[in-house]
């Protein structure tokens, strides 16, 4: 199996990665590309058709279903290596704005695609393909005896929240605001698995993450649901990126991420349809 993951993006300007990749599609890949079919809409990525490797970045609440996702496509796919970047949304957008060379960007809500799409970086409109709600994430055992949002307002229970820049932190503000609370968080993290962990290590008593990663931490933490989640529903947006290394495989990514393969992977991981 050749899938890899990692946890940053390469560097670099998108005015140098444009040209290389013009120079490199005149040599090459251009010439080819009209015989080539572009994704797995209509069945083609479960039929071998993508190769070469693919860069993904996606936001950190996919990484269990996009890795997952990523080994499904390449079994289906031998000619094709899925690369993954999983950090904050806020993070990877950045780093596309920055040039870094990728292929598609999920993101974890409309605010963090729209920074790329402004910039006219992305080969026609985002797809939502998923949405996620919030939840309170506690320590098995709930030690902190935390039964609803007001809790994290304590100031004697630890409480982790993520940076309002990510979409788990917007979605934060967004819920304390229509409960009319103001929080009392003791860390502001850089993604919600970076809040996660600090749950599951017991070094929290609450953190508000996404559904999806109170049923990654399994036996380990325990959710608790409040019902101004509702109001603070994240749809996640997937496009192709312009100037992508691969287009066609990262397009067949895409109609994989779209197909009902994949909606399935997605929804037994506990997101919602759009």
């Amino acid at each position: 199996m050749s899938l890899r993951r990692t946890h940053t993006a390469v560097p670099g300007r998108r005015l140098a990665a444009l040209a290389a990749i013009t120079l490199a599609c005149t040599l090459t890949a251009c010439g080819e590309a009209e015989d080539q079919p572009l994704g797995a809409g209509a069945g083609g990525a479960g039929q071998g058709e993508a190769s070469g490797d693919i860069t993904v970045f996606a936001a950190a609440s996919l990484t269990d279903t996009f890795t997952e996702l990523g080994e499904e496509f390449e079994a289906a796919n031998p000619d094709a290596t899925v690369t993954f970047s999983f950090a904050g949304s806020s993070a990877l957008a950045q780093q596309i704005l920055s040039g870094a060379p990728a292929d598609v960007f999920a993101s974890a809500s409309p605010a963090t695609m729209a920074q790329v799409t402004d910039e006219e970086l992305t080969e026609g409109e985002p797809v939502v393909f998923v949405n996620n709600r919030l939840q309170i994430a506690v320590p098995a055992g709930n030690p902190g005896g935390v039964t609803g949002l007001e809790d994290l307002t304590k100031e004697d229970l630890t409480v982790a929240l993520c940076a309002e820049e990510v979409p788990c932190g917007a979605a934060s503000v967004k819920v304390f605001e229509a409960a009319g609370l103001t929080p009392a968080p003791d860390t502001y993290e850089d993604d919600v698995r970076a809040a996660l962990t600090k749950v599951r290590l017991d070094e929290v008593d609450a953190a508000l993450v996404y559904q999806t990663d109170v049923l990654v931490a399994g036996d380990e933490v325990e959710g608790i649901d409040f019902a101004e989640s509702a109001e603070a529903i994240n749809d996640y947006p997937i496009a192709a990126l312009l100037g992508a290394p691969n287009p066609e495989g990262g397009q067949a990514f895409i109609d994989f991420v779209l197909s009902e393969e994949g909606q399935a992977v997605l929804g037994s991981a506990g997101f919602g349809s759009p």
